[in-house]
């Protein structure tokens, strides 16, 4: 079984971490099964947010009674210091805990320092100080943001979406972190689902050595499939190489990678997956995307407002009005083929 460093914090976890997003989709008795199964094959790193909803509950719910025996970060997307301590405060009573391992901050417009004036970090260190959480750490979608924290001396983990379709300059991260002795922990591993071979994913980022991803885990098979990489780790072969280039020319470049930052749209729209609807046909079962369904989402980018708020939101500086025009044309090309 692989297990990571996280940088200073001296955390050993498994080399899966459980991503928490997707079980606030799915009922409390599930979520709980799930995440106990995890916790019982060896999974011991969750990762969760005060955003995700009902997700802390439900974690607390399963992982109370070993709650010694994992690691658990969640995130603050707070923007004054008395938010910060309304959430803490949440997080810590819905995860029925005393501390968290690692709190970070959600994906800031900017890095917290201290003495910056917001007196957000001055917050971080006091929670510190009071014993309700161990490290300080920090999530981001912006490289330049992500590279700066780093940098600061001031976070003991890095929170940053990586997979192999990740630029060298992203993926040079590692090396970062390695040198500044900071965790680095994985996001978008699967890149939001365009990935659909997780053991090319998971040898890729193994190849690195210090890190940690955290894979969106909603359905039992899914934490089948991480599961069995404890006991027969993947390791990259010649046909992932394969793979991996040909994902690369077709995936490469600006693209959603459905982080939903751009969310909620004023106009009802869909943005994080209907802006990337044209990879997603080429990527998993027509069907599945040319349902009835899918067919009323797609509709609705006929009424963008061309408002420019998403495009605004999006941390990867993406012109999101122009990639939902054209997702929704090739989507009517493929709905016409499909009638005829």
């Amino acid at each position: 079984m692989r297990r990571i460093k996280l940088g200073r914090t001296g955390l050993i976890v498994n080399a899966n971490g459980f991503g928490a997003l997707p079980i606030q989709r799915i009922a409390l008795g599930d979520a709980v099964r799930l995440l106990q199964k995890a916790q019982e094959n060896g999974i011991d790193y969750f990762d969760t947010a005060r955003y995700y909803t009902d997700s802390e509950a439900k974690i607390g719910a399963a992982l109370a009674p070993v709650r010694k025996d994992v690691v658990i970060s969640t995130k603050t997307g707070a923007k004054t210091p008395e938010a910060f301590r309304a959430d803490l405060e949440t997080s810590l009573r819905m995860l029925r805990t005393d501390w968290i391992d690692i709190y970070q901050f959600h994906n800031p417009a900017y890095v917290p320092f201290p003495g910056d004036g917001t007196g957000m970090y001055e917050a971080m260190e006091e929670a510190r100080r009071q014993g309700k959480i161990r490290f300080i750490g920090i999530t981001n979608h912006k490289l330049t943001l992500a590279r700066k924290a780093v940098a600061s001396g001031m976070y003991a983990t890095i929170q940053y979406p990586l997979s192999y379709l990740s630029t060298e300059q992203e993926l040079a991260l590692s090396g970062a972190c390695a040198d500044a002795n900071v965790g680095l922990i994985a996001m978008k591993a699967l890149s939001g689902g365009l990935i659909t071979d997780s053991a090319t994913a998971y040898a890729f980022l193994a190849q690195y050595g210090n890190i940690e991803p955290i894979w969106g885990v909603q359905r039992e098979n899914e934490l089948d499939e991480f599961l069995s990489y404890n006991s027969v780790p993947p390791t990259m072969a010649p046909d992932m190489e394969v793979r991996i280039k040909s994902d690369r020319e077709m995936l490469g470049g600006e693209f959603c990678r459905g982080c939903g930052y751009c969310m909620p749209c004023p106009a009802g729209i869909e943005i994080c997956n209907c802006a990337r609807m044209s990879l997603l046909l080429r990527r998993a079962p027509l069907s599945v995307h040319l349902a009835p369904e899918w067919q009323a989402k797609m509709e609705k980018v006929k009424s963008c407002l061309k408002c420019g708020k998403c495009k605004g939101k999006c941390p990867y500086g993406l012109d999101t009005p122009e990639l939902l025009c054209r997702n929704y044309e090739d989507y009517q090309t493929f709905l016409t083929k499909d009638r005829s």
